[in-house]
């Protein structure tokens, strides 16, 4: 394919995604590397295959495109001292994009494993690649690149394939029925019909008709649930920030580590639009990034994260742990932390779930921001889950309104947060109210609610209704087999046993341990779930020298 003048200009870079590596950057990675001629039109790594090395420019330009050979579209063209690559190449995914050479030169090609270990013992190269990839994947979001779904928004199905990629950050489009005036001609060309919606069309011509999260993961390169005779050190069952903790300390102490997440890392913190107090980070991160990071960082030392992957059962056998996924042991190890986090308690108002995901929703990522645009909105809370969600959401919506029960938001939210609304134009709060009813056919057009100081009904139009009010621990598959207290959190650190007192953050079960959200009796912070997942890690290393594990 002949190039036009604009392909071979070089894009400039103007938001740190495309930085340029210095001689001595170049000259370290040319020991593990090999020098290679090029000529244009040579492909360098092609869409929907797994990204093997990390290839420098030295000499010519190289384009990146999304839909080489069809509809092409150009990402961002590359001269001398940058690199190639995505996020991908860091966690194994597929990549997203093609780079195709367009003037002749030379480029320097680094194995993916020999790049990694270069990034782990290098800080500054490391921080500037991971910097980089980063936002590489925030621009291919933005620009819809990624595989195409398909679909109604009053699908479930719809809702829950968008919900995954949204979740895990994965370059995506969103082809909507209802709006997108190409949908009906795409279907007829593929010659589906809107009946047999979702669609997820990958690589341009690979088409997955409703498939199973599990089989989208595998499409994309996503590690799948495995099962093996192998027992590993420890399996840290859920990839929240406690979880992920748990990941990172296990494996940089050498233990072999498996983590497993049933929808994505991140948790209930990766949902969050700006996490604005965490430690380390004084202009704010998102939930989504810190996961990210968190799950290279993992990576880097050993650990493997397998998403998606929903624990069902928790068996103690000789020795060791069994934990299942579908019915089928998947993981055997000789500690668990449990870490599967909470979710946020339902209203309890009639015909609940029949609006769910077609007007009710739980998170506030990119993909229910598009669905509530410059519409009304209606969030449900009075704590920083709410107060984030409302910040973020006011920016597309034409009106937030939030219902909190008490008469005051202070006491539940950081003061950051409660100043910030009180300051942003388009937020309303509306104190000593609950809703009573959800209003509408197949979607939701408006809620009915009291205000219950006067007792005085109103209602509410909104297709878009946002629900934090509290969180439910993810226990039920744990249930009758450790201790739980009334509401289900793991309780830890208790009562006596054949083989003595628990540690702190260990179960009725010798060696099974609980951090973060799910254990009764932790404080629901970020920061405060990253240290017990770390001090599970501790709690381990001391649990195996009196069983002589280690």
């Amino acid at each position: 394919m002949t190039a036009s003048p604009a392909d071979v200009v070089e894009t400039p870079d103007l938001c740190g995604a495309y930085p340029r590596l210095d001689e001595h950057q170049i000259a370290e990675l040319s020991r593990p590397g090999e020098r290679r001629s090029v000529s244009p039109g040579d492909i360098l790594h092609r869409e929907g295959e797994q990204l093997r090395e990390f290839i420098v420019i030295l000499q010519g330009k190289v384009a990146v495109v999304e839909g080489y050979g069809a509809k092409e579209r150009t990402i961002a063209v590359h001269g001398p001292g940058r690199f190639l690559g995505e996020l991908g190449l860091l966690t194994g995914q597929a990549g997203f994009v093609t780079a195709v050479v367009r003037e002749p030169g030379e480029v320097l090609a680094v194995p993916a494993d020999e790049i990694r270990t270069i990034v782990a013992g290098d800080p500054a190269l490391g921080d500037l690649i991971l910097r980089s990839y980063l936002t590489r994947r925030t621009l291919l979001i933005g620009l819809d690149a990624g595989f195409r779904i398909i679909g109604s928004r009053y699908s479930p199905d719809a809702r829950r394939l968008c919900e995954f990629a949204a979740r895990n950050r994965i370059p995506h489009r969103w082809i909507d029925l209802e709006e997108d005036e190409a949908a009906d001609a795409l279907l007829r060309e593929l010659r589906f019909s809107p009946h047999d919606t979702p669609v997820v069309i990958w690589r341009g011509d690979q088409v997955l008709r409703n498939p199973t999260t599990a089989e989208l993961a595998k499409t994309i390169g996503l590690l799948a649930p495995a099962s093996s005779d192998t027992v590993c050190d420890v399996v840290v069952v859920g990839a929240g920030p406690a979880g992920l903790a748990a990941g990172v300390y296990a494996a940089s102490d050498g233990l072999t580590t498996v983590v497993l997440d049933a929808v994505a890392a991140g948790g209930q913190a990766g949902t969050s639009s700006r996490i604005e107090n965490y430690l380390g980070f004084p202009t704010g991160i998102s939930g989504a990034e810190l996961a990210e990071r968190a799950v290279i960082q993992a990576g880097k030392f050993g650990a493997r994260l397998t998403v998606p992957a929903e624990a069902s059962e928790l068996e103690p056998r000789e020795g060791h742990y069994g934990i299942f996924v579908e019915g089928e042991c998947v993981v055997k190890a000789h500690a668990v932390i449990i870490a599967t986090g909470a979710r946020y308690r339902k209203l309890d108002v009639p015909h609940l779930d029949k609006f769910e995901g077609s007007g009710v929703y739980y998170a506030a990522t990119p993909f229910e921001l598009r669905m509530c645009r410059r519409s009304p909105v209606v969030v449900v809370g009075g704590g920083n889950s709410a107060g984030q969600a409302a910040l973020y959401l006011n920016g597309n919506a034409s009106s937030v309104r939030m219902l909190v029960r008490g008469g005051d938001v202070h006491g539940s939210m950081s003061r950051y947060l409660a100043d910030e609304i009180d300051r942003t134009p388009g937020i309303e709060i509306m104190y000593y109210t609950e809703v009573r009813e959800l209003l509408g056919d197949r979607t939701l057009q408006a809620v009915r609610a009291e205000n219950t100081r006067t007792g005085e009904l109103l209602e509410i139009q909104t297709s878009a209704l946002f629900v934090f009010i509290g969180a439910e621990p993810h226990t039920e598959w744990l249930k009758g087999t450790v201790p739980l207290d009334d509401r289900g959190f793991i309780v830890t650190g208790q009562g006596t046993s054949p083989w003595g007192t628990p540690l702190s953050l260990e179960t009725g079960h010798m060696g099974v341990f609980a951090a973060g959200d799910v254990r009764s009796g932790s404080v629901k912070r970020v920061a405060s779930a990253v240290g017990e997942g770390a001090m599970a890690v501790r709690l381990v290393h001391e649990r195996f020298t009196t069983t002589g594990t280690q």
